[in-house]
């Protein structure tokens, strides 16, 4: 194990204040908001890892970049900046905007339904991906390896799609009823775990042979991209430009939320390689769900900061500082004994709520348990990945098991320092030693849709 971090490669120039609450403030805050942090506000939030999706902070070229900005309703020359950008990092021959990354999937996912019966296939996906193919009328099936499940053992890329898995629902459905082939880089719900570029470029085979379109769900595809340079094989000498470029040379779509790997608090997009037809009907579609090809829900100065953010995501120091963030906290966790899933993801740092309360059954949330607990004890917002952010069979009404019960420990961009990393890992160690106290929780109130951002909760009494 590594045990010196590489030093954060900026300097602070502007501070935002945060305030501490109390125990007792604490206890009637997390009560009144349904035992769901989510409905915290924020400003009663010590330290934030609820998301890294666009709470990250931007650099001073960005801010620069905002007074650029063209508002015009049509043909904003902001927008021409941000699609010479993104063309020139993908090699895509189309581009279209969207104001986030469940946008472009509304836009894109359901145009891929042509009939009824038809799935996606994914390393795994997560809950808007899978949210935006059952609301297309379509169905989800995860096809990731199977060693992302043993949080304690160590691979390089636990994010991978198993490619018998795969090759056997193709098979099995038919190639006319597979939608599409989505690769999440990273994989966030195996714990940030990133994929081989041999893996992607197994699955892009496979994807050719049976003309099925091979999507790539790149939030974090820098991330992704530095775990190649840094683990596999062939790839330590290359430039992130020339492995994102190979990336998406393999593939045909790149939906991004570029609110994380854009290093920008909002936004998202489209991009398509070579299909000419499906860039239309989305652009039609934009219209009337996003805005103007031109803008698509963002305004002229978020486009010119996601020009800048989506270069400077690139840069080498800025990574490899991001990463030895999220190792640091990894690295502390693992030395109090403390279950997470191993190696640390790029993004964030993953509990494994399962082995830390093993006493609270799946259909009683113990991720959830465990993310509320942190905020008692420290005022850090957490989030469960889980089976409470599963949600139910979308046929049976069923509550879904998941095969993992995360705590997410999520890092934002640029935002932190490692003082406050130690804040939360002292704060976990002390829950961990007091975890068989920990109690279940139930539904006071349950939304069909994405339940885990708006449900109530309330403790189950033993």
């Amino acid at each position: 194990m590594q045990n010196t971090y590489k030093a954060e490669p900026y300097r602070i120039k502007m501070i935002e204040p945060i305030r501490e609450t109390t125990r007792t403030e604490r206890e009637t805050l997390l009560a009144n908001a349904g035992y769901n942090p989510f409905s915290l506000r924020s400003e009663d939030v010590y330290i934030d890892l609820l998301t890294d999706s666009g709470t990250g902070a931007m650099s001073q070229a960005q801010w620069a970049a905002l007074m650029m900005g063209d508002e015009a309703y049509a043909g904003s020359r902001s927008f021409y900046r941000l699609e010479r950008v993104v063309k020139a990092i993908t090699g895509y021959a189309y581009f279209i905007p969207a104001h986030q990354g469940r946008g472009a999937e509304q836009v894109l996912l359901p145009r891929l339904v042509h009939k009824d019966g038809m799935v996606f296939l994914s390393n795994m996906h997560f809950d808007t991906t899978r949210a935006h193919v059952e609301l297309a009328g379509a169905r989800a099936i995860d096809c990731v390896v199977d060693i992302c499940f043993e949080t304690a053992k160590e691979a390089p890329f636990k994010g991978n799609f198993d490619l018998t898995k795969v090759t056997h629902q193709i098979e099995e459905k038919g190639p006319d009823k597979i939608a599409g082939i989505i690769m999440t880089l990273t994989n966030n719900s195996a714990g940030g775990q990133p994929v081989s570029m041999e893996n992607l470029r197994a699955v892009s085979a496979l994807g050719r042979h049976y003309d099925i379109p091979l999507i790539i769900d790149g939030a974090r595809y820098a991330e992704n991209a530095y775990f190649v340079k840094c683990r596999e094989k062939g790839y330590a000498d290359r430039t992130m430009r020339e492995i994102v470029r190979e990336a998406f040379d393999l593939a045909d779509i790149f939906l991004m939320s570029a609110k994380k790997d854009g290093l920008c608090n909002i936004g998202g997009l489209i991009a398509i390689k070579e299909d000419r037809k499906l860039f239309d009907t989305c652009r039609t579609h934009l219209v009337p769900l996003e805005g103007f090809p031109t803008y698509g829900g963002l305004t002229g100065r978020d486009m010119e900061a996601l020009a800048v953010g989506l270069e400077e995501a690139l840069e080498e120091d800025y990574l490899a500082h991001r990463f030895d963030q999220v190792r640091y906290l990894g690295d502390r966790l693992i030395a109090a004994g403390v279950p997470i899933q191993r190696p640390v993801g790029g993004h964030a740092v993953f509990v494994d709520c399962r082995a830390f309360a093993p006493h609270i059954p799946y259909d009683q949330f113990p991720g959830q348990s465990v993310v509320n607990a942190l905020y008692l004890e420290a005022g850090v917002r957490a989030v469960e990945i889980g089976s409470f952010l599963l949600g139910r069979d979308p046929d049976t009404g069923e509550n879904l098991q998941s095969p993992l019960e995360f705590m997410r420990l999520t890092i934002p961009r640029r935002t932190y320092t490692y003082r406050h990393l130690d804040v939360v890992a002292d704060a976990i160690i002390a829950i961990h030693a007091k975890r068989t106290e920990l109690v279940g929780l139930t539904f006071e109130y349950e939304p069909p849709v994405l339940r885990h951002f708006t449900a109530r909760l309330r403790p189950i009494t033993p």
